[in-house]
């Protein structure tokens, strides 16, 4: 190796520090860590009769600088004299400053060093599993793949994802990339910014704090040699960083030598104040995301999930020597969702495998720790800490650990330094037995800090805290400070803040188990109380939070008894399954269900792969397995259906079942005995399952209610007419919406319709009816047995063709009373042949909804023909036609008259301007039946509704509802509408904000 005239530190004052034993110490790391040909050609005696002094010179003169400079760092981290590491990094530092002041070239020796020393400090040791990692991800990182082109603008990317699943490590790995510079005379400078640190960093400036956290600030001011385009900014940990919410895009600073908190300068660099060009590379969990995106512009998210399932498995699989117990281990983490979840992450896939594979090897039977997290963390926690044969162990070294971290949890840190410990009231001693099971860590980021092996077991021992009973000496008795009480851990607005309290309140919840408390005292010798839980539950907090974590607690318990007696009052469930998780809690927890009265259930995508086609790629056989392993827990929770005596409302929706699942679902409502009267299937796939439905419900006598939505498949009609065929059916209202069906199937729904006796309400929107498969509904309606009331046909691409059947069919039909004929292209020549039947006396129709079906002012002479005839109608909606100023004009001469009977006018989208409304005030001053107008999206200004004040502030007024278009910023009108109020406090004036595509104005009317 070629020799070096001089080190950037004082290699020679370092080693002078070292007493005899560590100078020994540090010779014996040298040999063992140096190349076999590093240090050959140096007389093995002349290095052991070496005093610090002579050290020095001999390393000097026979090797690199760089070399040296980055072993002798990494040799003093290893004798724990990070004492003289980091003075040798500072002057490091200060050697690069002055270099960059005296704008000296960089030596490809130093270009060398710089990259040595990244890879010391941030790539140590790195596993197989975390190579998989970085590997899979580092494609999706633009500025890593080669592949894709570069964009306009600086990159920020973040990588988000849970604990422990490689994404500090993926960022060390591009830092090392970065630095990498394919002309050789130009270095890419890469600068390491550790949340966890920047806690504990006081004032400074920007170039200081960057070269604190970076080996090298060659870079380290923007008139340094290198583009900014070539500065790389990794932040590591954003949701480490403890200030307050929405503090950091308030104080900005765009000087690279102006002292400021550490916060505010990562708060100015992110926004892009301190170095606009610059790559930013950002690490966080996902609960901090929301408050990082309101920092960054235009950022590209990368999710890290950590292994994939197949690497997740060969890892596994590696674990075992005996390919029996490796196969069993596999089987039992894939079949608990929540385990093969956790096994993403390389470090918690590996303690899983530890514990599993210890249990195996001494006979024992791993399922019941594979149920929860609790059960396999406590598993873990208790193998480290198995207590020697006829001693007695001792609850201390517990009770700190706990109390640590409860602390940090309550103080939003995984790192502890030796102020937090003494704030707390612990010592390193206290600590001991946790650091010597290598429970607790030195952190590798952070010199003289601790942090827990992993994330969840800092949430779990500070679950633990809680139930620790208080000696008067224990941890309990410090609580207070930063510690707060057990239900706080449920508050929403701490949960915003701090989104790991929902894990610690889940574990604590995990050690309400008899068993798992048990386990606890007897390995610490400590004493525990398991009565915290049933505290909580009573609490009003626990109630407050959302379904699914309710859920989510009550399962990590596995204690049925506490989970029948918090369900007990439970009446109603709104059920979402998003992820195989979800099921897992939900079937726990519902099975215990007794007194459910409504349940509305949807089952997202992914969750039952045979309908899944976005995992087609996937080996079919792989598929099936993983269906098979969710299926028991679907067992589990439609069993809810027989054990639910009382339950009557069942709306399952936007679902994706399989065949298999459609087939139990099944097998349990039609074996269950309960009192099921409305039911809402809307948009499941597969399309079948509303067949098999029909079956289930025929002669359902309780059945009232029945929706069927999104059939995409003819063969579900046939059924439904054997439903309504049935002498016991007893369904009154029926919504059949966007369903496939033939010409020949509407014939038969219409000849079941006639032999039904109960059927009142038919809602057949969205249906391609035609205009022949209504013609056979009109028939139908001629039939003197059928005794429909409501009918409503919307959007079923009809015209005015039939309309002359339809309106004999309303003369002949005594019980009509609701018709919808909504978005059909009926056209004026339709409502005529309408009002010909409704101008009969024995037509008893009362509402009659014509929105958006091609209607202009000559439909509406007939109409008004209509209305001035004593007519029965009292509903009419024309919303969307554009009926214009002479329609209108129309219209307000039949209201007019004393014969008109019309109590709800909808006009919403007519083409009204404030040229009508001197006709509709007078009709309002005469008329004494109007109670709703709707004018809504009618541009009337202040203008238009000046005419109409004079009949609005009458007290004689019979109108209560008046709705129109709104201009908030129009003051004079808003002042006019005071008035009126004022003068007629009878009358409600809503603004229009309704949207006719989701909703027609006059729909909450037509009741179904």
């Amino acid at each position: 190796m070629i020799p070096s005239a001089q080190l950037d530190f004082s290699l020679q004052l370092l080693l002078q520090q070292l007493d005899q034993a560590e100078l020994s110490k540090f010779k014996s790391l040298l040999r063992m860590l140096c190349p076999k040909d590093e240090l050959e050609h140096i007389p093995q005696m002349e290095v052991d009769e070496a005093d610090g002094k002579q050290l020095a010179e001999i390393l000097t003169n026979h090797c690199a600088s760089y070399w040296v400079e980055m072993v002798a760092i990494q040799i003093f981290n290893m004798m724990d004299r990070t004492d003289l590491s980091q003075r040798a990094k500072e002057e490091l530092r200060e050697a690069a400053l002055k270099s960059l002041q005296e704008n000296k070239p960089l030596s490809l020796d130093k270009q060398d060093e710089y990259r040595s020393i990244l890879k010391k400090n941030f790539w140590p040791g790195a596993s197989d599993e975390v190579h998989i990692v970085t590997q899979r991800y580092e494609r999706l990182i633009p500025f890593c793949n080669p592949e894709m082109l570069a964009g306009p603008f600086p990159y920020t990317v973040v990588l988000h994802g849970p604990a422990g699943v490689g994404k500090t490590t993926l960022a060390k790995k591009v830092m090392l990339d970065w630095t990498r510079d394919s002309l050789a005379k130009t270095l890419s400078p890469a600068f390491y910014l550790s949340c966890k640190e920047l806690n504990r960093k006081g004032t400074c400036t920007f170039a200081e704090l960057i070269s604190k956290n970076t080996p090298d600030a060659q870079e380290a001011r923007p008139e340094a040699r290198a583009p900014a385009q070539k500065l790389l900014f990794v932040v590591d940990g954003f949701d480490e960083l403890r200030v307050p919410s929405g503090s950091l895009i308030h104080d900005i600073c765009s000087d690279w030598n102006m002292r400021k908190p550490a916060p505010v300068l990562l708060g100015s660099l992110l926004k892009r104040q301190l170095s606009p060009q610059a790559t930013l590379l950002v690490t966080t969990r996902p609960e901090a995301l929301p408050e990082l995106r309101h920092l960054l512009d235009q950022p590209l998210l990368v999710e890290v999930e950590g292994l994939s399932e197949p690497d997740r498995k060969a890892s596994i699989l590696k674990h075992f020597e005996d390919e029996g117990q490796a196969l069993r281990a596999l089987a039992l983490m894939q079949s608990h969702p929540g385990l093969w979840r956790l096994g993403a992450a390389p470090a918690v896939c590996g303690l899983l495998c530890a514990c599993l594979k210890l249990q195996l090897e001494h006979g024992e039977d791993p399922a019941t720790t594979c149920r929860t997290a609790t059960a396999l963390l406590l598993h873990f926690l208790c193998g480290q800490f198995t207590p020697a044969s006829g001693s007695r162990p001792c609850p201390a070294p517990l009770q700190a650990a706990c109390l640590l971290a409860a602390g940090g949890m309550w103080a939003r840190t995984s790192v502890f330094d030796a102020e937090d410990l003494a704030a707390l009231g612990l010592t390193e001693a206290a600590l001991r037995p946790f650091l010597d099971a290598e429970v607790l860590q030195k952190d590798v980021d952070s010199a003289g800090c601790y942090s827990f092996v992993h994330f969840s077991i800092q949430q779990f021992l500070a679950a633990v805290f809680y139930i620790l009973e208080d000696d008067g000496e224990g941890a309990r008795g410090r609580l207070g400070g930063d510690v707060r009480d057990a239900r706080e851990l449920l508050s929403k607005e701490e949960r915003l803040k701090n989104p790991g309290l929902a894990h610690v309140a889940r574990f604590l919840f995990g050690l309400a188990n008899e068993r798992m408390a048990g386990e606890l005292e007897t390995t610490f010798g400590c004493r525990v109380t398991t009565g915290v839980a049933q505290e909580l539950l009573k609490s009003e907090p626990f109630w407050t939070m959302d379904l699914s974590e309710v859920m989510r607690c009550l399962h990590e318990s596995q204690e049925e008894l506490l989970v029948r007696d918090a369900m007990d009052h439970v009446t109603e469930v709104s059920l979402r399954v998003k992820t195989r998780m979800d099921l897992v809690h939900s079937s726990f927890c519902l099975r215990h269900c007794q007194n459910l009265q409504k349940i509305l259930l949807q089952v997202e995508k992914g969750i039952f792969l045979e309908s899944d086609t976005a995992l087609e790629s996937d080996a079919p056989v792989e598929r099936s397995k993983n269906d098979q392993h969710m299926l028991p827990f679907w067992v589990d929770l439609c069993s809810m259906f027989g054990s639910n005596k009382n339950l009557m409302f069942l709306d399952i929706s936007q679902s994706f079942l399989s065949t298999s699942s459609v087939r139990i679902l099944h097998e349990k409502i039609a074996s269950a005995t309960h009192n099921l009267q409305k039911v809402v299937l809307k948009n499941i796939s597969p399309a079948d399952a509303y067949q098999k439905f029909c079956i289930i419900f025929c002669g359902h006598k309780t059945l009232t209610h029945l929706t069927l939505q999104g059939n995409d498949q003819n063969n579900m009609l046939p059924s439904l007419c054997e439903v309504l065929r049935h002498p016991k059916c007893n369904l009154k209202y029926l919504r059949l919406v966007s369903c496939s069906a033939t010409t020949q199937q509407w014939a038969d729904l219409s000849s079941s319709l006639e032999m039904n006796q109960s059927l009142i309400c038919l809602n057949l929107m969205a249906n391609e009816l035609l205009d022949e498969g209504a013609k056979l509904l009109y028939m139908t309606l001629r039939h003197p047995k059928c005794f429909l009331q409501r009918l409503l046909l919307e959007d079923c691409d009809l015209t005015g063709a039939y309309c002359k059947e339809l309106s004999s069919a309303l003369i002949v039909n005594q019980r009509l009373t609701h018709l919808c004929l909504a978005k059909n292209a009926l056209g004026n020549h339709g409502v005529k042949l309408l009002c010909e039947g409704l101008s009969y006396p024995e037509c008893q129709l009362q509402t009659l909804v014509l929105y958006y079906c091609n209607i202009t002012s000559d439909g509406c002479v007939n109409l008004s023909v209509l209305l001035q005839q004593n007519s029965n109608l009292t509903h009419l909606d024309l919303g969307l036609n554009h009926i214009g100023i002479t329609g209108l004009k129309f219209l307000c001469e039949s209201l007019k008259t004393p014969l008109c009977n019309l109590r709800c006018l909808w006009l919403w989208g007519c083409a009204i301007t404030p040229l009508s409304c001197a006709d509709l005030s007078s009709a309002l001053s005469s008329n004494q039946n109007l109670i709703t107008l709707d004018l809504g999206q009618n541009s009337l200004g202040y203008s238009g509704v000046k005419m109409l004040c004079d009949a609005l502030k009458r007290q004689s007024c019979p109108l209560r509802t008046l709705r129109l278009k709104i201009d908030k910023s129009d003051a004079q009108l808003q002042r006019l509408l005071e008035e009126i109020k004022e003068s007629n406090p009878h009358l409600t004036i809503e603004r229009d904000n309704q949207d006719p595509k989701n909703k027609r104005p006059s729909s909450h009317d037509f009741i179904f």
